[in-house]
């Protein structure tokens, strides 16, 4: 599943994680952001790169701060029960929506896993044990959540995932506004977990 809505963000963040050497670090919140900083601030002396930081400007909750943002990708909620039905991985801003969409999927009985994502390439740099404890190959329902263009999700989500994200430029208003005019809405993430769900039961 594909929101398409225009966004200053969805070729931004692509362009970026395609440039060879460079991090693009998003953070869901101010306690993401002060880990990843750190980090960045650690990397300097001992494998320098360069960092690219983006940060937005809505209001966004704060969560417990987890040391493991530092690599990258962490579980930010846990699945009710032993083992997730689903995962949803989200970044940034939208991080909330996928916090919101787990809270209404768990009241359906369904167990869900939030993973934020604030760096692909740090992520991606953890042994592959860590990456798999994170995100199970025997979960294969699973949703990426974020303001940008697709492409950069797939190779987390499988056949059977499904990408809730921006696609396109041409319309100008607050991100309240656009997201909900195009379907950017915990709803939304909602329905595509329903439809992962269902193509891994197919």
């Amino acid at each position: 599943m594909s929101t398409r809505t225009p966004h200053r963000l969805d070729r931004t963040l692509a362009a970026q994680r395609a440039i060879p050497w460079l991090n693009v670090v998003r953070p869901a919140d101010a306690n993401e952001t002060a880990i990843a900083w750190a980090e960045i601030m650690k990397r300097h002396t001992t494998r320098p790169a360069p960092h690219g930081v983006a940060l937005t400007r809505q209001g966004v909750p704060t969560y417990a701060p987890n040391p493991d943002a530092a690599k990258g990708g962490y579980v930010l909620a846990e699945s009710a029960g032993p083992t997730p039905d689903v995962i949803l991985i989200a970044t940034g801003s939208e991080v909330r929506l996928a916090v919101a969409a787990r809270e209404m999927l768990q009241a359906e009985g369904i167990g869900v896993r939030v993973v934020s994502m604030p760096s692909v390439e740090w992520f991606e740099e953890q042994p592959r044990a860590y990456r798999e404890r994170v995100l199970p190959p025997s979960v294969k329902a699973r949703v990426a959540v974020e303001a940008g263009a697709g492409p950069t999700w797939y190779r987390f989500t499988g056949d059977a995932g499904r990408i809730v994200s921006l696609e396109h430029f041409g319309a100008s208003a607050d991100a309240k506004t656009l997201f909900a005019a195009y379907g950017f809405t915990p709803d939304n993430v909602v329905a595509a977990a329903r439809e992962s769900l269902a193509a891994t039961r197919g």
